[in-house]
Order: structure tokens, then C-alpha cells, then sequence
């Protein structure tokens, strides 16, 4: 029995067909190495990939081949995944930004309407 659940566990794991960007988080290397002008850029980037995950994560052929699959279990899992690193990262850089550029940061916020 045991034997079962780890072949059907290890099927499911790789069972993801569709190819998601995996971003890291923000490296040491980087917190001293990025400048403001640095800050946007990565910004502007990490926000394009989270733009490719959703278009990536889009209704078509893999999503219905996964289905038959493993229940698009897998694509589900690679989406949730590359979605959460890149919400971290876009949080990481935000963070450092805030910290190294507050005028930068201040004017990228949205401000509410009074």
C-alpha cells in the first residue's frame, strides 16, 4: 500500500505541463547591489512575469491534457507556486524600495481620494 501512494505521489508531482517563471526571492547580493533606478526595473519585471503566469495559467489544450492527467492537479500546483514567489519577490523588492527610495515609493503608492 505504501509502495501505491508513493508512485501515485510522485506521478502527480511531475504531472505539470504547463511551464510557469520561477522567480527567487531577493538576494543579499542584490539588496546591496540594486539602486532606485535598479528597484523600478525589477519591479517593472517581476510585474511582467506575474502578466506570463496568468497568461500561462489560461483555459487551452494543457490545461485540458493535465485534466485527463492527474485532474490539472499538477498545473495547479506549478501556477500556485510560480504565483507566490513572485508575490514574495514583488513584496521583497516593494520593501527595499520603501527603505532606499521613499520618494520613489511614496509616488509608485496609489493614494485614496478624499
Amino acid at each position: 500500500m505504501k509502495r501505491v501512494v508513493c508512485l501515485c505521489v510522485i506521478l502527480l508531482s511531475g504531472c505539470a505541463l504547463k511551464q510557469y517563471p520561477q522567480l527567487p526571492e531577493v538576494s543579499d547580493a542584490e539588496v546591496q547591489a540594486y539602486d532606485c533606478q535598479a528597484l523600478q526595473a525589477q519591479i517593472v519585471k517581476t510585474r511582467e512575469v506575474q502578466q506570463q503566469i496568468a497568461t500561462t495559467g489560461k483555459f487551452d489544450a494543457l490545461t485540458v491534457v493535465g485534466f485527463f492527467i492527474d485532474l490539472g492537479i499538477g498545473n495547479g500546483v506549478a501556477k500556485a507556486n510560480a504565483t507566490r514567489r513572485a508575490t514574495t519577490r514583488l513584496q521583497q523588492l516593494k520593501a527595499l524600495q520603501a527603505v532606499r527610495c521613499p520618494a520613489t515609493a511614496a509616488a509608485a503608492s496609489p493614494h485614496p481620494a478624499h
